[in-house]
């Protein structure tokens, strides 16, 4: 059974930083691509960050390239996201996935979600 649990949200003034970390278990985390997504109040889940499964290759949406770093620690069935000067419109719940497909630098979510972690970036 497939389970992910993401850590590492809380309360940050704008400018600031936060790691994000999601665990995951129930089958072999370093054969599946991974990726961020997240929810703000009244809006749709969007997508935020992707890697490949190795870690060679890194996808971001506009609005956190070069402020945003995901990464992954497959000895530790972890994928990580850095997030360096923060904005208020960065609030909301940040969810991992894993699984999803990868073509054309576009990451297609699957299924597999954790119960997301709350980031709160005050202004």
């Amino acid at each position: 059974q497939v389970q992910l649990v993401e850590s590492g949200g809380g309360l940050v003034q704008a400018g600031g930083s936060l790691r994000l970390s999601c665990v995951a278990s129930g089958r072999t985390f370093s054969i599946y691509h991974m990726g961020w997504f997240r929810q703000a109040p009244g809006k749709e889940r969007e997508f935020v960050a992707a890697i490949s499964w190795c870690g060679g290759s890194t996808y971001y949406a506009y609005s956190v390239k070069g402020r945003f770093t995901i990464s992954r620690g497959n000895a530790k069935d972890t994928v990580y996201l850095q997030m360096n000067s923060l904005k208020h419109e960065d609030t909301a719940v940040y969810y991992c996935n894993e699984d999803g497909t990868l073509n054309s630098g576009t990451y297609y979510p699957s299924t597999y979600w954790g119960q997301g972690t709350q980031v709160t970036v005050s202004s």
